[in-house]
């Protein structure tokens, strides 16, 4: 399947003058041997809508059934569940901690965690995001062996992925699966710089306008297209330099539907062999830093591997937190939050807010 159709939309509303995040898309064709299981991409851009055009929230904000008799009002409860992971001043994983030793507060407000346990087995929904710019080849085969071993370890019963590539254009190499097999053959399908159509994909909708690498688009499409939908824990692992040259939409537009979604984002910075300049550092902390996910610089083989053992160890090693806002408004804005950890010298890593429901 090719994540096309949507660009061609963002450039039309971008050449009118309307905001990125109101663009609209088609399902994209079928990618040959792609597994959708019924998890199609949304129709609307700006928030996951239900059949009736009422906006859903992602799993991290879950709302209780409405409890209603004849004559008495509907309620509607908002759970918040923040994933947060704990290393101490050597790096390594703090594994011990209760409830009591965490404090959650949302826009400076000390909220009442009502939920808490260690999570090591609850199910992660991925979306491996491969850079195939020009600026990746000489990376390229050591980038698809990495992420390849990755999903092998990462990967257990109820887990999925998916993969995408991107450069002048986003491809679905393969959509939401549990089977490691496919997941293989899509990492190593992606190619620097080489049209879906010659690779088992379809051929996109908007032209190349002299080369680009859209990263931001990549980002949005795979959170608010695919990710939204999806409940439980939601990774973003993106391997790239961080540099945009061609996206439609802004790095505010990709984080943002990360946000939403309720997904976190990883980025393992690729230097290129015997290159000095042209990445985006600052690009890839503001994702991360935005979504609750870290930045792993990686210069060679080796450093790739470690990066992905760092982040398999925090996917498997995250304290879940859950609570009822203490600010019950339903006014879609975003919440800020923050956890803090009743023993020195630790490093949290949690996400940073979220929107809150309209409705």
């Amino acid at each position: 399947m090719r994540l096309t159709s949507i660009a061609a939309g963002i450039l039309t509303l971008a050449v009118a003058g309307y905001p990125a995040l109101n663009a609209t898309r088609s399902h994209a064709a079928g990618r040959p041997g792609a597994v959708s299981q019924g998890r199609g991409p949304m129709s609307n851009p700006g928030r996951p809508t239900d059949g009736s055009g009422n906006e859903q929230q992602g799993d991290e904000q879950q709302q209780a059934p409405p409890l209603s008799s004849q004559g008495t009002l509907n309620v509607q409860t908002t759970v918040v569940n923040v994933f947060a992971t704990v290393r101490d001043k050597h790096n390594a994983i703090v594994s011990d901690l209760n409830q009591s030793d965490f404090k959650v507060y949302e826009d400076g407000v000390e909220q009442k965690v009502a939920y808490f346990t260690k999570e090591v087995d609850m199910p992660i929904t991925l979306g491996v995001l491969m850079d195939t710019s020009g600026s990746m080849y000489r990376i390229m085969d050591a980038e698809q062996d990495a992420a390849a071993r990755f999903i092998r370890e990462v990967m257990r019963k109820k887990d999925e992925a998916m993969v995408i590539s991107f450069d002048t254009d986003v491809n679905l190499l393969a959509d939401f699966t549990e089977d490691v097999r496919e997941l293989d053959h899509a990492i190593h399908q992606a190619q620097v710089n080489v049209d879906a159509s010659g690779i088992g994909g379809t051929g996109g909708t908007v032209p190349s306008q002299g080369g680009g690498t859209n990263l931001y688009d990549a980002v949005y499409l795979a959170c608010h297209d695919q990710l939204a939908s999806e409940a439980g824990r939601k990774a973003v692992i993106l391997l790239t330099d961080a540099e945009d040259t061609g996206s439609k939409l802004s790095m505010e537009d990709a984080v943002a539907a990360a946000q939403h979604a309720d997904a976190v984002i990883h980025v393992i910075l690729i230097q290129d062999y015997g290159a000095t300049e042209g990445y985006g550092p600052g690009v890839a902390m503001r994702m991360t830093g935005d979504t609750g996910g870290r930045v792993i610089n990686v210069r060679n083989e080796k450093d790739l591997e470690k990066a992905f053992d760092v982040i398999m160890e925090e996917l498997r090693s995250q304290y879940v937190l859950g609570y009822y806002p203490a600010n019950a408004t339903r006014d879609g804005t975003f919440r800020k939050i923050k956890v803090e950890v009743a023993r020195p010298d630790v490093k949290i890593l949690a996400r940073k807010g979220y929107y809150a429901p309209l409705r």
